[in-house]
């Protein structure tokens, strides 16, 4: 292993824990969210478990029998791991690293769960317009995301020459062979806008199937509210925090039987010449996100909030409209700087939302 390599891995290594850091410090926040148990009898347990997972903190709460809880706990545990195993690009050892050293210079095949992973990607691609790009880890490089690049500014030229490597028109899937092909040097994927909602959407799945039916999965902010809680609440309720002030709710959102996925302009950000930029890239322009601050939206599926909240916060109000009038099932809450005034910001809510502000 080469210098360049070692430096690289230790890199990555320290970017894991900062990154699992501020993770576990942007979650959605679960102040309000669980009730006393005063429902539940001597045949009904509430297993709770917190760890961490794929660079964030998991906390999960599921009610049920008490011989079901504990697997169900497990199983979320165990569908956590093996999408962290596949997915994890701090990882040279996971698959995504495996690809990303070898697909250009042949093509990679894919195990079945990578495959989901990107079959998912490439909907939300078109879905956006490109927009959502898993392929614009090169731009991310660039900026600064990944590893420090000094308090200057990327040139045209280099923000031109990052793009030239993203897009997922520039890869090659064999539908039949399911094997992924890039068709230019130093382009590279990183799932970190939809992994997340893909698992738990995954473990909901499994443990619907088991028989579970109430209860909260929680992985780094991508959460899915099942059933109703524990009476006499008849909702779950989420506080949605300030991007601007951390220790602060700007908005309290009732669920039950949905998802709720959230992206913002929180601690994650580079500094460059005293002003900080989002890690949310506009994969068309090259550049970070400006103005927007925080999306919120609700969805029946996981996956789908969690693709949308970075959607939305890429493309605006115009394209949450256009979603949320495709399908009334979805709400969208979004918080940015104020067109007219950027010192001040607005709120705005969009579709089906049961929502209110918070003092």
């Amino acid at each position: 292993m080469g210098k360049s390599d070692k430096e690289t891995m230790n890199t990555s290594k320290k970017q894991y824990w900062r990154v699992l850091t501020i993770a576990i410090l942007c979650s959605l926040t679960w102040i309000y969210l669980f009730p006393k148990d005063t429902s539940l009898n001597t045949n009904t347990q509430k297993t709770e478990r917190k760890f961490t997972v794929m660079g964030t903190f998991a906390h999960t709460v599921i009610y049920g029998k008490t011989e079901l809880t504990e697997k169900a706990s497990a199983e979320i545990s165990e569908i956590f791991s093996q999408i962290e195993k596949v997915c994890n690009i701090f990882d040279p050892e996971s698959e995504i690293s495996r690809l990303n050293k070898t697909a250009y210079t042949k093509a990679f095949k894919c195990s079945p769960l990578l495959w989901n992973i990107f079959n998912s990607s490439r909907r939300d691609y078109a879905k956006s317009g490109g927009a959502f790009d898993v392929s614009a880890r090169p731009l991310m490089l660039l900026w600064g995301f990944y590893r420090k690049r000094g308090d200057t500014l990327p040139s045209a030229i280099e923000i031109k020459e990052a793009q030239s490597k993203t897009g997922l028109d520039k890869i090659v899937f064999d539908n039949k062979k399911h094997t992924v092909k890039f068709t230019v040097p130093g382009m590279s994927i990183d799932f970190g806008g939809i992994a997340k909602g893909i698992a738990v959407q995954s473990a909901v799945e499994k443990i619907k199937a088991m028989g579970i039916k109430h209860g909260v999965i929680d992985l780094g902010g991508n959460m899915y509210c099942l059933g109703r809680p524990p009476a006499p609440k008849k909702s779950y309720t989420i506080g949605i925090r300030d991007p601007l002030a951390k220790n602060k709710i700007c908005a309290k959102l009732s669920l039950h039987n949905q998802a709720v996925a959230t992206s913002g302009n929180y601690e994650r950000y580079v500094t460059i010449k005293g002003r900080h930029y989002t890690h949310i890239m506009n994969p068309k322009t090259g550049k970070p996100v400006e103005d927007m601050l925080s999306v919120s939206v609700l969805n029946p599926s996981a996956g789908e909030a969690d693709f949308l909240s970075t959607a939305i916060f890429i493309l605006g109000i115009d394209f949450a409209k256009k979603v949320c009038k495709a399908n009334p099932e979805i709400g969208v809450f979004i918080v940015r700087r104020n067109p007219k005034d950027k010192s001040k910001t607005e709120t705005i809510q969009i579709g089906k939302l049961k929502i209110s502000p918070s003092p």
